[in-house]
Protein backbone atom coordinates (compact mmCIF):
# COMPACT_ATOMS: atom_id res chain seq x y z
CA UNK A 1 0.00 0.00 0.00
CA UNK A 2 2.72 2.37 1.12
CA UNK A 3 4.38 1.74 -2.54
CA UNK A 4 1.18 2.48 -4.12
CA UNK A 5 1.00 5.88 -2.48
CA UNK A 6 4.38 6.89 -3.20
CA UNK A 7 3.77 6.40 -6.96
CA UNK A 8 0.47 8.29 -6.93
CA UNK A 9 2.59 10.45 -5.22
CA UNK A 10 5.22 10.50 -7.44
CA UNK A 11 3.16 11.02 -10.73
CA UNK A 12 0.79 13.76 -8.77
CA UNK A 13 4.27 15.98 -8.37
CA UNK A 14 5.43 15.03 -12.10
CA UNK A 15 1.64 16.39 -13.34
CA UNK A 16 1.88 19.50 -11.15
CA UNK A 17 5.69 20.32 -12.07
CA UNK A 18 4.74 19.68 -15.92
CA UNK A 19 1.54 22.50 -15.24
CA UNK A 20 3.76 24.97 -13.38
CA UNK A 21 6.38 25.00 -15.96
CA UNK A 22 4.07 26.35 -18.51
CA UNK A 23 1.71 28.54 -15.71
CA UNK A 24 5.01 30.05 -15.29
CA UNK A 25 5.98 31.41 -18.55
CA UNK A 26 2.55 31.16 -20.54
CA UNK A 27 -1.19 31.99 -20.47
CA UNK A 28 -3.96 29.74 -21.73
CA UNK A 29 -4.38 31.79 -25.34
CA UNK A 30 -2.48 31.03 -28.81
CA UNK A 31 -0.61 33.77 -30.37
CA UNK A 32 -0.79 33.09 -34.28
CA UNK A 33 2.52 33.94 -36.16
CA UNK A 34 1.66 34.82 -40.03
CA UNK A 35 4.93 35.14 -42.29
CA UNK A 36 5.61 35.43 -45.25
CA UNK A 37 8.50 33.51 -47.06
CA UNK A 38 10.10 34.82 -50.06
CA UNK A 39 13.15 34.12 -52.68
CA UNK A 40 13.97 31.70 -54.98
CA UNK A 41 16.77 29.22 -55.93
CA UNK A 42 19.63 31.62 -54.59
CA UNK A 43 18.13 33.50 -52.16
CA UNK A 44 15.56 33.44 -48.91
CA UNK A 45 13.86 35.66 -46.42
CA UNK A 46 10.99 35.73 -44.16
CA UNK A 47 8.81 38.43 -43.45
CA UNK A 48 7.10 39.15 -40.56
CA UNK A 49 3.16 39.24 -41.78
CA UNK A 50 0.91 39.76 -38.68
CA UNK A 51 0.54 38.50 -34.57
CA UNK A 52 -3.16 37.26 -33.65
CA UNK A 53 -4.54 36.38 -30.46
CA UNK A 54 -6.40 33.83 -30.13
CA UNK A 55 -8.52 32.57 -26.36
CA UNK A 56 -6.83 29.12 -25.76
CA UNK A 57 -4.32 26.97 -26.38
CA UNK A 58 -4.21 23.56 -27.55
CA UNK A 59 -0.93 22.76 -28.08
CA UNK A 60 1.31 20.40 -26.23
CA UNK A 61 2.11 21.30 -22.91
CA UNK A 62 5.13 18.96 -22.46
CA UNK A 63 8.47 19.27 -23.50
CA UNK A 64 8.66 22.51 -24.68
CA UNK A 65 11.86 22.96 -24.56
CA UNK A 66 12.69 20.62 -27.14
CA UNK A 67 11.41 19.45 -30.46
CA UNK A 68 11.36 15.42 -31.60
CA UNK A 69 12.98 15.65 -35.00
CA UNK A 70 14.61 18.43 -36.94
CA UNK A 71 12.14 19.05 -39.54
CA UNK A 72 12.96 21.65 -42.39
CA UNK A 73 12.09 24.79 -39.78
CA UNK A 74 12.01 25.28 -36.69
CA UNK A 75 10.29 28.25 -33.97
CA UNK A 76 12.60 29.09 -31.01
CA UNK A 77 10.93 31.30 -27.95
CA UNK A 78 13.54 32.46 -25.47
CA UNK A 79 12.47 34.80 -22.37
CA UNK A 80 13.88 37.95 -22.88
CA UNK A 81 14.87 38.27 -19.61
CA UNK A 82 16.41 35.48 -18.91
CA UNK A 83 17.32 34.26 -22.39
CA UNK A 84 16.30 30.61 -21.62
CA UNK A 85 14.25 28.94 -24.53
CA UNK A 86 10.75 28.10 -22.81
CA UNK A 87 9.15 27.03 -26.26
CA UNK A 88 10.67 25.39 -29.49
CA UNK A 89 8.75 23.80 -32.37
CA UNK A 90 10.06 21.91 -36.24
CA UNK A 91 8.06 22.19 -38.81
CA UNK A 92 8.02 22.23 -42.86
CA UNK A 93 6.76 23.94 -45.92
CA UNK A 94 5.34 24.29 -49.17
CA UNK A 95 8.11 26.97 -50.18
CA UNK A 96 11.26 24.85 -49.38
CA UNK A 97 9.51 22.22 -51.70
CA UNK A 98 9.17 24.69 -54.32
CA UNK A 99 12.95 26.03 -53.93
CA UNK A 100 14.47 22.55 -55.84
CA UNK A 101 12.32 22.68 -58.61
CA UNK A 102 13.27 24.37 -61.83
CA UNK A 103 10.60 27.76 -61.69
CA UNK A 104 12.43 28.86 -58.80
CA UNK A 105 15.60 29.24 -60.56
CA UNK A 106 14.29 31.52 -62.56
CA UNK A 107 11.26 33.17 -60.52
CA UNK A 108 10.57 34.74 -57.10
CA UNK A 109 7.46 34.00 -55.52
CA UNK A 110 6.28 34.60 -52.00
CA UNK A 111 4.67 31.72 -49.59
CA UNK A 112 2.30 31.42 -46.75
CA UNK A 113 3.64 30.16 -43.55
CA UNK A 114 1.46 30.38 -39.95
CA UNK A 115 3.05 28.84 -37.01
CA UNK A 116 0.79 28.56 -33.43
CA UNK A 117 2.66 29.38 -30.21
CA UNK A 118 1.61 29.47 -26.67
CA UNK A 119 0.87 33.54 -26.06
CA UNK A 120 3.87 34.28 -23.12
CA UNK A 121 2.80 36.27 -19.78
CA UNK A 122 6.42 38.49 -20.63
CA UNK A 123 8.00 39.68 -23.92
CA UNK A 124 9.97 36.85 -25.71
CA UNK A 125 12.57 36.88 -28.20
CA UNK A 126 11.58 34.85 -31.35
CA UNK A 127 13.70 33.16 -33.66
CA UNK A 128 12.72 31.15 -37.24
CA UNK A 129 14.83 29.06 -38.50
CA UNK A 130 14.32 27.38 -42.16
CA UNK A 131 17.08 24.76 -43.66
CA UNK A 132 18.87 23.41 -46.63
CA UNK A 133 18.76 19.14 -47.11
CA UNK A 134 21.98 19.22 -45.53
CA UNK A 135 20.92 20.89 -42.40
CA UNK A 136 22.97 24.23 -43.16
CA UNK A 137 20.90 27.81 -42.59
CA UNK A 138 18.89 28.79 -45.33
CA UNK A 139 17.17 31.51 -44.03
CA UNK A 140 16.32 32.99 -40.27
CA UNK A 141 14.62 35.64 -38.80
CA UNK A 142 14.07 37.50 -35.05
CA UNK A 143 11.90 38.96 -33.63
CA UNK A 144 10.47 40.70 -30.05
CA UNK A 145 6.76 39.77 -28.95
CA UNK A 146 5.57 41.82 -26.13
CA UNK A 147 2.07 40.28 -25.45
CA UNK A 148 0.74 43.90 -24.40
CA UNK A 149 1.42 45.20 -28.10
CA UNK A 150 -1.76 47.50 -29.05
CA UNK A 151 -1.24 45.92 -32.79
CA UNK A 152 -1.42 42.49 -31.78
CA UNK A 153 -4.66 41.43 -33.02
CA UNK A 154 -7.31 39.91 -30.57
CA UNK A 155 -9.80 37.64 -31.64
CA UNK A 156 -12.93 36.79 -29.99
CA UNK A 157 -14.16 34.07 -32.22
CA UNK A 158 -17.29 32.40 -32.94
CA UNK A 159 -16.52 28.84 -33.96
CA UNK A 160 -17.40 27.39 -37.18
CA UNK A 161 -19.63 24.64 -37.47
CA UNK A 162 -18.45 21.57 -35.99
CA UNK A 163 -18.81 17.83 -35.06
CA UNK A 164 -16.16 15.55 -32.52
CA UNK A 165 -15.90 12.63 -33.94
CA UNK A 166 -13.36 11.30 -30.94
CA UNK A 167 -13.13 13.28 -27.44
CA UNK A 168 -10.85 11.39 -25.21
CA UNK A 169 -10.43 14.31 -22.86
CA UNK A 170 -9.22 17.89 -22.88
CA UNK A 171 -7.35 20.06 -25.27
CA UNK A 172 -4.44 19.98 -22.57
CA UNK A 173 -4.80 16.23 -22.07
CA UNK A 174 -5.11 15.38 -25.82
CA UNK A 175 -4.05 16.17 -29.26
CA UNK A 176 -6.25 17.80 -31.35
CA UNK A 177 -6.43 16.59 -34.84
CA UNK A 178 -9.39 19.16 -36.68
CA UNK A 179 -10.76 17.71 -40.31
CA UNK A 180 -11.75 20.35 -42.65
CA UNK A 181 -14.18 20.59 -45.37
CA UNK A 182 -13.04 21.66 -48.23
CA UNK A 183 -15.03 21.92 -51.77
CA UNK A 184 -18.26 21.13 -50.31
CA UNK A 185 -21.34 22.85 -50.76
CA UNK A 186 -23.75 23.56 -48.08
CA UNK A 187 -26.04 21.12 -49.14
CA UNK A 188 -22.98 18.84 -49.35
CA UNK A 189 -21.96 18.91 -45.26
CA UNK A 190 -23.93 15.51 -44.86
CA UNK A 191 -21.58 13.91 -47.43
CA UNK A 192 -18.38 15.63 -46.00
CA UNK A 193 -19.66 14.63 -42.46
CA UNK A 194 -19.47 10.41 -43.67
CA UNK A 195 -16.18 11.19 -45.22
CA UNK A 196 -14.72 12.83 -41.94
CA UNK A 197 -16.02 9.76 -39.87
CA UNK A 198 -14.60 7.62 -42.21
CA UNK A 199 -11.32 9.65 -42.35
CA UNK A 200 -11.29 9.27 -37.92
CA UNK A 201 -11.61 5.65 -38.36
CA UNK A 202 -8.97 4.64 -41.02
CA UNK A 203 -6.36 6.97 -38.98
CA UNK A 204 -7.82 5.11 -36.19
CA UNK A 205 -7.54 1.54 -37.25
CA UNK A 206 -3.52 1.60 -37.54
CA UNK A 207 -1.11 1.06 -35.12
CA UNK A 208 0.40 2.86 -32.96
CA UNK A 209 -3.06 5.54 -33.19
CA UNK A 210 -5.08 2.35 -32.20
CA UNK A 211 -3.69 1.70 -28.90
CA UNK A 212 -3.23 5.29 -28.07
CA UNK A 213 -6.41 6.63 -29.51
CA UNK A 214 -7.11 8.18 -25.91
CA UNK A 215 -4.90 10.75 -26.31
CA UNK A 216 -6.31 12.21 -29.59
CA UNK A 217 -9.36 14.22 -29.82
CA UNK A 218 -10.94 14.52 -33.84
CA UNK A 219 -13.26 17.25 -34.65
CA UNK A 220 -15.28 17.84 -38.03
CA UNK A 221 -15.14 21.32 -39.19
CA UNK A 222 -17.57 22.04 -41.63
CA UNK A 223 -16.56 25.23 -44.05
CA UNK A 224 -19.00 25.64 -46.29
CA UNK A 225 -18.22 26.22 -50.08
CA UNK A 226 -19.47 28.06 -53.14
CA UNK A 227 -18.84 25.46 -55.42
CA UNK A 228 -18.81 21.54 -55.33
CA UNK A 229 -15.55 20.06 -55.86
CA UNK A 230 -11.94 21.72 -56.04
CA UNK A 231 -9.74 23.11 -58.88
CA UNK A 232 -8.39 21.19 -61.28
CA UNK A 233 -5.82 23.58 -63.80
CA UNK A 234 -4.56 20.59 -65.95
CA UNK A 235 -8.31 20.41 -66.73
CA UNK A 236 -8.63 24.00 -67.03
CA UNK A 237 -11.32 23.86 -64.13
CA UNK A 238 -11.28 26.61 -61.41
CA UNK A 239 -13.83 26.50 -58.41
CA UNK A 240 -14.36 29.35 -55.58
CA UNK A 241 -13.87 26.68 -52.51
CA UNK A 242 -13.55 27.36 -48.48
CA UNK A 243 -9.57 26.55 -48.76
CA UNK A 244 -8.66 27.41 -52.30
CA UNK A 245 -6.90 24.58 -52.87
CA UNK A 246 -5.95 22.99 -56.37
CA UNK A 247 -4.24 20.44 -58.06
CA UNK A 248 -1.21 20.99 -60.59
CA UNK A 249 1.38 22.36 -57.32
CA UNK A 250 4.61 22.58 -59.21
CA UNK A 251 2.90 21.50 -62.32
CA UNK A 252 2.84 18.21 -60.67
CA UNK A 253 -0.49 16.78 -61.50
CA UNK A 254 -1.74 14.92 -58.62
CA UNK A 255 -0.26 17.32 -56.38
CA UNK A 256 -2.88 18.89 -54.21
CA UNK A 257 -2.53 21.54 -51.70
CA UNK A 258 -3.93 25.16 -50.69
CA UNK A 259 -1.74 28.58 -50.50
CA UNK A 260 -4.07 30.15 -48.40
CA UNK A 261 -2.66 29.28 -45.09
CA UNK A 262 -3.45 32.44 -43.36
CA UNK A 263 -7.60 32.67 -44.36
CA UNK A 264 -7.58 28.65 -43.48
CA UNK A 265 -6.33 29.28 -39.94
CA UNK A 266 -9.07 32.77 -40.27
CA UNK A 267 -11.79 30.21 -40.50
CA UNK A 268 -10.51 27.79 -37.91
CA UNK A 269 -10.69 30.06 -35.29
CA UNK A 270 -12.30 29.26 -32.02
CA UNK A 271 -11.77 25.30 -32.55
CA UNK A 272 -8.99 23.57 -30.58
CA UNK A 273 -6.69 22.49 -32.58
CA UNK A 274 -2.96 21.31 -33.21
CA UNK A 275 -3.48 19.09 -36.68
CA UNK A 276 -5.05 19.75 -39.84
CA UNK A 277 -6.67 17.05 -42.25
CA UNK A 278 -8.23 18.43 -45.41
CA UNK A 279 -10.52 16.58 -47.39
CA UNK A 280 -11.11 17.74 -50.97
CA UNK A 281 -14.77 16.96 -52.51
CA UNK A 282 -13.47 15.52 -55.66
CA UNK A 283 -12.56 11.71 -56.77
CA UNK A 284 -9.31 13.29 -58.57
CA UNK A 285 -6.40 10.78 -57.40
CA UNK A 286 -4.43 13.13 -55.36
CA UNK A 287 -3.08 14.95 -52.22
CA UNK A 288 0.00 15.84 -50.09
CA UNK A 289 1.29 16.07 -46.66
CA UNK A 290 3.51 19.04 -44.68
CA UNK A 291 5.11 18.29 -41.56
CA UNK A 292 3.05 20.38 -38.89
CA UNK A 293 0.94 22.41 -41.75
CA UNK A 294 -1.72 20.03 -42.77
CA UNK A 295 -2.63 16.76 -44.96
CA UNK A 296 -4.70 17.39 -48.10
CA UNK A 297 -6.34 14.46 -49.76
CA UNK A 298 -9.00 13.73 -51.63
CA UNK A 299 -12.47 12.02 -50.27
CA UNK A 300 -13.87 10.12 -52.70
CA UNK A 301 -10.91 8.53 -54.91
CA UNK A 302 -10.94 4.76 -54.92
CA UNK A 303 -7.86 5.08 -52.60
CA UNK A 304 -8.52 7.42 -50.51
CA UNK A 305 -8.09 5.59 -47.37
CA UNK A 306 -5.02 4.74 -47.77
CA UNK A 307 -4.02 7.95 -49.04
CA UNK A 308 -5.43 10.05 -46.08
CA UNK A 309 -3.18 7.94 -43.37
CA UNK A 310 -0.21 7.93 -45.75
CA UNK A 311 -0.83 11.95 -46.01
CA UNK A 312 -1.19 12.16 -41.93
CA UNK A 313 1.86 9.80 -41.84
CA UNK A 314 4.31 12.85 -43.09
CA UNK A 315 1.95 16.03 -41.81
CA UNK A 316 1.75 14.71 -38.01
CA UNK A 317 4.49 11.63 -37.96
CA UNK A 318 7.12 13.44 -39.73
CA UNK A 319 7.77 10.22 -42.07
CA UNK A 320 9.53 10.49 -45.48
CA UNK A 321 7.74 9.07 -48.67
CA UNK A 322 9.22 5.46 -48.84
CA UNK A 323 8.70 5.03 -52.23
CA UNK A 324 11.00 5.80 -55.44
CA UNK A 325 11.33 6.58 -59.10
CA UNK A 326 13.19 5.62 -62.07
CA UNK A 327 12.40 8.85 -63.43
CA UNK A 328 12.90 12.67 -62.61
CA UNK A 329 10.26 14.70 -61.58
CA UNK A 330 9.99 17.53 -59.30
CA UNK A 331 11.04 15.95 -55.93
CA UNK A 332 14.82 15.53 -57.25
CA UNK A 333 17.33 17.16 -55.16
CA UNK A 334 14.32 16.34 -52.02
CA UNK A 335 17.78 15.03 -50.19
CA UNK A 336 21.36 14.35 -50.41
CA UNK A 337 23.52 11.22 -50.59
CA UNK A 338 26.46 12.97 -48.40
CA UNK A 339 23.96 13.49 -45.49
CA UNK A 340 21.49 11.58 -43.23
CA UNK A 341 17.72 12.96 -43.44
CA UNK A 342 16.00 13.93 -40.17
CA UNK A 343 13.19 11.71 -41.21
CA UNK A 344 13.06 8.60 -39.26
CA UNK A 345 11.73 5.87 -41.72
CA UNK A 346 14.68 6.80 -44.33
CA UNK A 347 18.57 6.43 -44.42
CA UNK A 348 21.20 7.68 -46.52
CA UNK A 349 23.42 5.41 -43.98
CA UNK A 350 25.56 7.99 -43.59
CA UNK A 351 23.94 8.16 -39.36
CA UNK A 352 22.46 4.78 -39.96
CA UNK A 353 22.73 4.33 -36.25
CA UNK A 354 20.17 7.06 -35.02
CA UNK A 355 17.70 5.74 -37.10
CA UNK A 356 16.62 1.58 -37.06
CA UNK A 357 19.82 -0.15 -36.48
CA UNK A 358 18.53 -1.51 -33.19
CA UNK A 359 15.54 -3.05 -34.81
CA UNK A 360 17.38 -5.03 -37.54
CA UNK A 361 17.13 -9.36 -36.50
CA UNK A 362 20.66 -10.20 -36.05
CA UNK A 363 22.65 -11.04 -39.23
CA UNK A 364 20.69 -8.70 -41.56
CA UNK A 365 22.45 -7.72 -44.38
CA UNK A 366 23.25 -4.12 -45.28
CA UNK A 367 21.90 -3.89 -48.23
CA UNK A 368 19.24 -6.27 -47.34
CA UNK A 369 18.04 -8.33 -50.41
CA UNK A 370 14.08 -8.48 -50.26
CA UNK A 371 13.82 -11.97 -50.64
CA UNK A 372 10.08 -13.41 -51.08
CA UNK A 373 9.05 -13.77 -48.32
CA UNK A 374 10.04 -10.80 -46.52
CA UNK A 375 7.97 -9.46 -49.44
CA UNK A 376 5.14 -10.79 -47.82
CA UNK A 377 5.73 -9.07 -44.61
CA UNK A 378 6.76 -6.45 -42.95
CA UNK A 379 10.10 -7.89 -41.84
CA UNK A 380 13.04 -4.84 -41.02
CA UNK A 381 15.38 -4.54 -42.97
CA UNK A 382 17.87 -1.55 -45.08
CA UNK A 383 16.05 -1.71 -48.26
CA UNK A 384 17.03 -0.36 -51.17
CA UNK A 385 14.94 2.55 -52.77
CA UNK A 386 13.97 5.41 -50.48
CA UNK A 387 12.45 9.20 -50.53
CA UNK A 388 11.97 9.44 -54.32
CA UNK A 389 15.39 7.87 -55.25
CA UNK A 390 16.47 4.34 -56.64
CA UNK A 391 19.60 4.55 -55.26
CA UNK A 392 21.79 5.26 -52.43
CA UNK A 393 18.69 5.87 -49.95
CA UNK A 394 17.32 3.36 -47.90
CA UNK A 395 14.07 2.56 -46.57
CA UNK A 396 13.12 -0.45 -43.35
CA UNK A 397 10.42 -2.58 -45.05
CA UNK A 398 9.81 -3.99 -48.32
CA UNK A 399 5.89 -2.78 -47.55
CA UNK A 400 4.44 0.13 -45.63
CA UNK A 401 1.74 2.39 -45.54
CA UNK A 402 4.32 5.13 -46.37
CA UNK A 403 5.21 3.19 -49.54
CA UNK A 404 2.43 1.45 -51.04
CA UNK A 405 -1.22 1.66 -51.20
CA UNK A 406 -2.17 -1.88 -50.68
CA UNK A 407 0.12 -1.89 -46.98
CA UNK A 408 -2.36 -2.93 -44.44
CA UNK A 409 -0.23 -0.97 -41.49
CA UNK A 410 2.69 1.35 -40.86
CA UNK A 411 6.18 -1.07 -40.58
CA UNK A 412 7.45 -1.33 -37.68
CA UNK A 413 9.73 1.61 -37.87
CA UNK A 414 7.17 4.10 -38.66
CA UNK A 415 5.39 2.73 -35.58
CA UNK A 416 8.17 3.03 -33.43
CA UNK A 417 8.22 6.94 -34.71
CA UNK A 418 4.96 7.64 -34.49
CA UNK A 419 4.57 6.65 -31.00
CA UNK A 420 7.47 8.57 -30.15
CA UNK A 421 5.75 11.67 -31.85
CA UNK A 422 2.98 10.98 -29.42
CA UNK A 423 4.47 10.47 -26.66
CA UNK A 424 6.86 13.39 -27.16
CA UNK A 425 3.52 15.58 -27.43
CA UNK A 426 1.45 14.30 -24.50
CA UNK A 427 4.30 12.98 -22.11
CA UNK A 428 7.32 14.77 -20.09
CA UNK A 429 10.52 13.10 -21.62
Amino acid sequence: MKRIILTIIAIATSISSIAQNFDTYFSDNTIRLDYTLIGNASEQKIALDEVISIEGWAGRRVNLDSIPVRGNGKVTVYDQSSGNIIYCNSFSTLFQEWLITDEAENLTKSFEATLLIPQPISSVKIDIMLYHNDGSEMASFSHILNPDDKLIRRVCPTAPRHEYLLKSGTKEECIDVAIIAEGYTEEEMELFMNDARTTCEEILRYEPFLSMKERFNFVAVMLPSQDSGVSVPQDNIWRQTALGSHFMTFYSPRYLTTSNIHSMHNQLAGIPYEHLVILANTDTYGGGGIYNSYTLTTAHNQWFKPVVVHEFGHSFGALADEYFYEYTDHTEGTYRLDYEPWEQNISSLVDFESKWADMLPKGCDIPTKPTDKRKKNYTVGVYEGGGYITKGMYRPAVICRMRDNVATQFCPVCQRALERIIRFNTEEQ
